[in-house]
């Protein structure tokens, strides 16, 4: 048997190294922790950055338009005040009767105390602004109390005036549009005024009467009593129950202030008497020319 020969390795080189074999585990060093996922901070922190630029460039922008900003600001409470209580005022009454009758009721609403709101202005009273109360109509804060009946009757009375204005845009709307609804809403309108005007206790009638005569306050508890006693309501049981001190005060002995409270001169009188009766007289009428009747009759 022949044996093949096998290539050999030059004389004199050495051999292939072996590779080296891995380090052995050392156990007395613990592994490295995992790398930790960034925390919800880190990433709130990573986003903001591009926001923080925007902001800041907002509020640079801000800067200029300051003298736009700062009435906003200072009126905000107001705005949050009168048209929070408003928006408040709509959702409550569009339940019962549709949002477009419960946002114009509001507005008409809105418009009678503005016609408190200016006469008191006109006077040099300080006012707050109106505050809605949802099925008991709205108000104003007198922050200084007007000094005299005459006073008095003017800041009464304005509501009523400027709210029958207000009614009575709304019937010419109803005979240019023909819309039943603004006919609705004026004879509400008209409503609401003829009842503010009743002559008693907080009423705007009973305010305004102060310049006539305080014992047309009696006049006013019959006929409050009277339609208590036909629709009984929390609201007109209110209306008695706060116009109670003015009664009292009728009976009782004033002091020399409050009898120089209602003082006022004939004309005054006269002129405050004509503008009462002539107003409940127009509302009467405009109540009847704007009354609808059911579809049924």
């Amino acid at each position: 048997m022949k044996y093949q020969d096998y290539p050999q390795a030059p004389t004199g080189a050495s051999p292939p190294r072996p590779p080296p074999s891995p380090a052995p585990p050392r156990y007395d060093v613990p592994p490295p922790p995992p790398p930790r996922p960034p925390s919800g901070w880190s990433r709130f922190a990573k986003a903001l950055g591009p926001l923080g630029i925007v902001l800041l460039l907002l509020l640079k922008f801000a800067g200029k338009l300051k003298f736009l900003i700062l009435p906003i600001i200072k009126f905000l409470p107001v705005l949050l005040k009168t048209g929070g209580t408003m928006l408040l005022s709509i959702w409550f009454y569009a339940m019962n009767w549709g949002w477009q009758f419960a946002v114009g009721f509001v507005i008409l609403i809105f418009v009678h105390e503005c016609g408190h709101l200016i006469a008191a202005k006109r006077f040099g009273l300080k006012v707050g602004a109106p505050v809605f109360i949802p099925f008991m109509g709205a108000f104003i804060a007198l922050k200084d109390a007007p000094k005299d009946a005459w006073m008095e009757a003017w800041v009464g009375i304005g509501g009523p005036l400027l709210g029958t204005l207000g009614a009575g845009c709304c019937h010419l709307l109803s005979l240019v549009t023909g819309n039943p609804l603004f006919q609705a809403l004026a004879y509400t309108g008209f409503f609401l005024n003829l009842f503010n005007l009743a002559p008693i206790g907080f009423l705007d009638g009973g305010r305004i009467v102060t310049a006539i005569s305080p014992w047309l306050w009696l006049l006013g508890l019959l006929v409050v009593g009277l339609m208590l006693v036909t629709h009984l309501n929390i609201l007109l049981v209110l209306i008695l129950v706060m116009s109670l001190p003015r009664l009292v005060l009728l009976f009782r002995r004033k002091s020399d202030t409050e009898r120089r409270f209602f003082e006022v001169t004939p004309q005054q009188r006269w002129t405050m008497t004509l503008m009462y009766f002539g107003l409940v007289a127009f509302l009467v009428f405009a109540m009847q020319v704007t009354h609808i009747l059911p579809p049924d009759r």
